[in-house]
C-alpha cells in the first residue's frame, strides 16, 4: 500500500505548524521523568494522587518551550517497597520503560496495589539510573522523583553512591519524603537530592487534592470522547490500544471530573502521540511504513480503500482531531482562568502533583526550557 507521499501531501495543506517536528534536522528537546513509587501498605494514599494527578504533570510541558520547539515526554515508572514484589531484585519493579504512551502509564497506575515490604531507595536509583535508555541529546532535562516515607538509607545499595552516580550522566534526583520535613532530613531523603542537585520535597500523601468543579468541565470531557472517533487504529494492537485509550478516559472520569479534564488537555497536546497505532499521528509524524501496513491490519471498513480514498479519509480526521483538540485548548484557557479567580490554590503541605511541578519549573529553566504564560 502506498499511501505515505499521498497522505503527506496532504496533511502538509491542512496542518498548522508543529512548533517539535517542523526542522527534522532539528529535533524537539527532550524530558525524561523517572517516578519511583514507594507500594509498601501505608502508601496508598500516594499511589492515588499519583493516579489522579498525572495528568496534571505531563500538562505541565503543554507550554514548554526550547529554542521555540516544544519538548517530547517520556515517562517512566517504577514501584519499590513492596513484599510482592521479587526478593533478588530488592524489592524493584520497573513497571514501564521510558515511553510516550501515556495511556499505558495510567493504566498500569491504576493497576497498582500496596503491601509491606523493606523500602530500598539506593537499589531503585540505581536499578533506574542503570537501566533506562536516557537521552544523550545536549540540554535534555533528565529527571528522577522518588517518593516514599522510610529512611533514605535502608538496603544494601548506598542511596549516595547511587544520587552520585546519577548525577554523574546528568540526571537530578528529586527526593519527595512523605512525612514530616524533620524526619525527611533526618532519614537521609535531603542528603539524597543535595548529592544530585535536585530538590527535597515534603509531602502529605493521604491529603486530599481539592478539586473546584469549573464549569467547562463538562463540555472539555464530552470532546474528549468525540477526539476517540478520530483515531484509525492499525497494526495488531490497534483494537487493544483504542480500549485502553477508552479505558483510561473512564479511569480519569471516575478519579474526579478535574482529571477527566486534565486528561483530555493532554490528548489536545502533542505529548500525547500515538504514532505506533493510529494512522493519524503516525502520517503526521512521518512514521507510517507502508510496508509494514498489511489489509488485515487496517479497520475493516477501510481495508477496501484505494489509496486516494485512504488519504482522504486521513485528511478529514487529522483536520477534525484539529479542531476538537482547539476547542479543548480554548475552554482551558477559560477554566484555568475560573480556577484561579477561585483560587484553588489551597493553602497546606504539598502533595505529589505540586512537588513534581515546582521542581519541573525550576530545573528545566536551568536547561533553557521556558514557559509561554
Amino acid at each position: 500500500m502506498k499511501i505515505t507521499s499521498l497522505i503527506l501531501s496532504a496533511l502538509a495543506l491542512l496542518l498548522p505548524c508543529q512548533p517539535a517536528s517542523a526542522d527534522p534536522d532539528k529535533p524537539a528537546p527532550r524530558v525524561q521523568l523517572a517516578i519511583l513509587l514507594d507500594t509498601s501498605g501505608s502508601m496508598e494514599g500516594l499511589i492515588n494522587q499519583a493516579r489522579t494527578q498525572l495528568w496534571k504533570i505531563v500538562n505541565e510541558f503543554n507550554t514548554a518551550r526550547r529554542g521555540g520547539l516544544t519538548p517530547e515526554l517520556e515517562v517512566a515508572l517504577y514501584e519499590y517497597g513492596n513484599d510482592s514484589l521479587n526478593r533478588e531484585n530488592q524489592w524493584v519493579r520497573q513497571i514501564c520503560p521510558l515511553t510516550r504512551d501515556l495511556d499505558e502509564i495510567s493504566r498500569r497506575l491504576f493497576a497498582l496495589t500496596t503491601n509491606g515490604g523493606e523500602e530500598y531507595c539506593g537499589a531503585v536509583i540505581r536499578q533506574a539510573t542503570q537501566n533506562l535508555t536516557w537521552s544523550t541529546q545536549p540540554g535534555a532535562y533528565k529527571a528522577i522523583f522518588i517518593a516514599g516515607n522510610e529512611p533514605f538509607t535502608q538496603g544494601t545499595v548506598s542511596a549516595a553512591e547511587a544520587c552520585q552516580a546519577a548525577a554523574g550522566k546528568g540526571i537530578v534526583v528529586n527526593t519527595i519524603h512523605c512525612g514530616p520535613q524533620s524526619i525527611g532530613i533526618e532519614s537521609g531523603w535531603k542528603q539524597g537530592a543535595v548529592l544530585a542537585d535536585g530538590s527535597f520535597i515534603c509531602i502529605d500523601q493521604n491529603r486530599a487534592v481539592a478539586e473546584i468543579p469549573a464549569p467547562q468541565d463538562a463540555e472539555i470531557i464530552h470532546l474528549s470522547g468525540e477526539l476517540n472517533k478520530t483515531y484509525i487504529g492499525y497494526g495488531s494492537q490497534r483494537r487493544e490500544r483504542a480500549q485502553n485509550q477508552m479505558a483510561q478516559d473512564k479511569n480519569a472520569a471516575d478519579a474526579a471530573p478535574a482529571a477527566a479534564s486534565r486528561r483530555a488537555v493532554t490528548k489536545a497536546s502533542s505529548n500525547y502521540d500515538n504514532f505506533e497505532w493510529d494512522l493519524v499521528d503516525a502520517a503526521k509524524k512521518g512514521k507510517l511504513d507502508p510496508a509494514s501496513i498489511k489489509k488485515e491490519e487496517l479497520p475493516e471498513e477501510l481495508r477496501g480503500l484505494t489509496d486516494a480514498q485512504l488519504q482522504a479519509h486521513v485528511a478529514k480526521l487529522t483536520a477534525e482531531r484539529a479542531a476538537i483538540q482547539e476547542k479543548i485548548r480554548t475552554l482551558n484557557e477559560a477554566r484555568d482562568a475560573f480556577l484561579a479567580a477561585k483560587n484553588n490554590a489551597a493553602a497546606g503541605p504539598e502533595t505529589l502533583d505540586t512537588a513534581i511541578a515546582k521542581a519541573i519549573r525550576a530545573q528545566a529553566a536551568k536547561q533553557d526550557f521556558k514557559w509561554e504564560k
